[in-house]
Formats: structure tokens, sequence, C-alpha cells
């Protein structure tokens, strides 16, 4: 594990800044994690927020009240700070030189990984949402190429290829919602700007890779949203690979319904994943 840089508190978490290959990584603690001096009950799940890439943070309900909600189910929980890609169509110094294209926010993730694998007994479960799922699957992927343990894979509404599948009856089922910005040309925008360049855009993304090896996995998807052509079809690769694949739809849903806490779908896909969570609890 990487050195603790430094430390400090809030409601319901412990915040810490772990030192990166690229510089320190922000870390936040939640419940059964906070206290670095007592191991885990369990797993504990590292989580990344979604945003497209190059937006979202900590205090984002995606990661900050799932990660409350679900220590309030017993998990442990870390989100992670990982560093954003560059806004589409802004030049860098209009947005920070601190922002990064791929592989450093999945670096991120394996960094985050590994610092808190040194101090859970119980071991580690990657997830996140939307862009976190794609970072958490991509990361996960690294993670067995580098011979790392890691208990299980949670991935919400999430998107796993370079170029968005298209699916006439869930376009159907979408309607207009969020017609532009989730226009799959929009998306493949997003896409190739967190790629970098388009000879990145494979191995940016999971999605067709080998998936032999991958840890077992919890999928929940949004009923009415374009990005599930993608989540349907990782875990059609998944299952054909020979993973452990636990496959939810929540009817009626639409895409990012965990940054919405006060959605039946919220509480819905909270206690979904810590019942799924409690399967990782026993030793292998």
């Amino acid at each position: 594990m990487g050195e603790l840089l430094s430390s400090v508190s809030g409601p319901g978490f412990r915040e810490s800044l772990a030192a990166g290959r690229e510089g320190p990584i922000r870390l936040r603690w939640y419940r059964a994690a906070a206290d670095l001096g007592t191991p885990a009950h369990g797993p504990t799940v590292v989580w990344a927020h979604g945003g497209a890439f190059f937006a979202g943070g900590l205090d984002k309900p995606e990661a900050h009240d799932v990660a409350l909600a679900l220590a309030d189910r017993g998990v442990g929980v870390v989100t992670v700070d990982y560093r954003l890609a560059p806004v589409p169509g802004l030049p860098r110094f209009l947005t920070g030189s601190a922002r990064a294209r791929f592989p450093q926010p999945m670096e991120d993730l394996v960094t985050a990984l590994r610092h808190v694998d040194g101090v859970s007994a119980g071991g580690v479960i990657l997830g996140g949402a939307s862009a976190g799922a794609c970072l958490a699957s991509s990361a996960a992927l690294r993670a067995v190429e580098l011979g790392l343990n890691l208990r299980g894979v949670v991935l919400a509404y999430g998107f796993f290829h370079a170029v968005h599948p298209r699916s006439v009856e869930i376009q159907r089922r979408v309607r207009d919602h969020r017609r532009l910005t989730h226009s799959r040309l929009v998306l493949n925008v997003v896409n190739r700007n967190y790629a970098g360049s388009a000879s990145a855009l494979t191995d940016a993304f999971p999605g067709g890779h080998d998936l032999r090896g991958f840890p077992s996995t919890f999928m929940i998807n949004a009923d009415r949203d374009v990005m599930r052509a993608s989540g349907d079809q990782f875990a059609v690769e998944l299952q054909e690979a020979g993973v452990d694949v636990e496959h939810h739809v929540l009817p009626g849903s639409r895409h990012a319904f965990l940054n919405r806490p006060r959605l039946d779908e919220f509480a819905a896909a909270v206690d979904l994943m810590a019942a799924w969570w409690l399967g990782r609890t026993a030793p292998d």
C-alpha cells in the first residue's frame, strides 16, 4: 500500500490523500472502512462516480449519497476522486492542467484499489455508475492482468464500448428523454474525448476484450436509457466469457437514478447492491 499523505473528516466520512504515480488521489472513507485500525466486515467497495469522464466529484449524490446509503446497510465504501478528462471542445487552459485522459483516470482507480486492499481484511469490490462503471470495469481488467485480488465488480447503468451500440427497441423506449445529450453521436464524442485519440479508443473501453478471469459481477441498468444497449451487450460478453453475472434492469427507470436519492429506484438499487455485497462477505 502507498503512503497515506493526510487525513480530514466530515459528517459520516473521513478523507485521505493517497500517493499515486501522477500525484495524490483523494479518497473518502465511509463507515466500516473509515477506521483504518479496524478491519472492515466483508469486502470494501471502491466506488467511482459518473459524469461523462469530465464532470462530477466526491460530493455528487452518485458518489456521496450512494456511499452513505450503502454504509447505512453495513457496507464499507471508499469513493475515489479520480482525475477528470478535459471538457470536450474547450482548450485545456480553460479547464485546468490537472485533467487527464485515458489511462490516468482508470489507473487512479487501480491505485485506490491497492490502498484499500491494504487495510480491508475482507478484500475489495470495484464499482461505479455511468462513466464510473466503465472506469471500474477497465480497472478490474487491469487488476486481473496485474494479479490483484478482487472480490467482485458492481456496475450501474454503465457504458462499456468505444462506439455505443444501437438498439431500435431501447431507442423506442427512451423516446425523447435527453434526446440531444444522450444521442449516440454525442456519446461517441465523449468517448473519443476521454480516450484522446481514435487509436486509443479500443484500449480505453473494456467491451470487446477477452473477459476471461473477470471477477463476479453485479449489473443494474436503467430501463429507458440509450446506454443500456452497451450495458446489456457487456453483460452478454461477460456471461459468454464464463463470468458469474447478476443482471438487473429497473422497470421504467432512466439514466442516473443513483444521482437522485429521492427516487424509489435509488433505494431499490442500493438494496439490491447491498444484498449482493452480503454474498461476498463469506471468505473464499
